[in-house]
């Protein structure tokens, strides 16, 4: 039979897990007093009715060490980074897709919507695909890219100029500022 594997612990060390001989202790209130020996700080700890929390590993191999309710303390934390992800803005990308002989309206209605993504903060990928003969006329659609480009320039600029992948045109845009 196997042993049972340690849980590795997240979260700092706490009270007897704190294997250092003397800490930077900083008490409930606040104050610090300085460099004590590990013993002392948790007679501190347990007399206030706390936990000895390390809160940062300190020069010397003396970490700093604060008087405190780590239920509580964990939960801030935890409430801390649920906000940051909260703030947090992922950047999607988007693609449009396009042909070579792409209708005005078509186009416009694509750029619209391009437009609007950019707006969201969005990254674009603008794919134009080639069909059968249209293989025959590239320059067709390097001229819709171009366009495209030039037309959203305002509010976006070009990531990855046009190039080709296979039977299709790619060109990355991501939004300015």
């Amino acid at each position: 039979m196997k042993p049972a594997q340690e849980r590795e612990k997240d979260g700092p060390n706490i009270n007897g897990d704190i294997r250092s001989r003397q800490v930077q202790l900083i008490d409930e209130a606040g104050t610090n007093h300085g460099v004590v020996p590990t013993g002392e700080a948790m007679g501190m700890a347990e007399k206030a009715g706390l936990d000895l929390v390390e809160i940062a590993a300190g020069k010397d191999d003396t970490p700093v060490v604060k008087i405190l309710d780590y239920g509580k303390f964990k939960y801030q934390s935890q409430k801390k980074a649920a906000e940051a992800r909260k703030k947090q803005k992922t950047v999607e990308v988007k693609e449009i897709k396009m042909r070579p002989n792409i209708d005005d309206n078509d186009y416009n209605v694509k750029m619209r919507s391009m437009q609007r993504f950019f707006e969201e903060g969005d990254k674009v990928k603008v794919t134009l695909r080639f069909r059968g003969r249209e293989m025959a006329h590239q320059e067709l659609g390097f001229d819709v890219l171009r366009r495209v480009k030039a037309e959203s320039e305002v509010y976006a600029k070009v990531e990855s100029e046009p190039r080709f992948e296979g039977r299709q045109i790619v060109m990355m845009l991501a939004p300015k500022g």
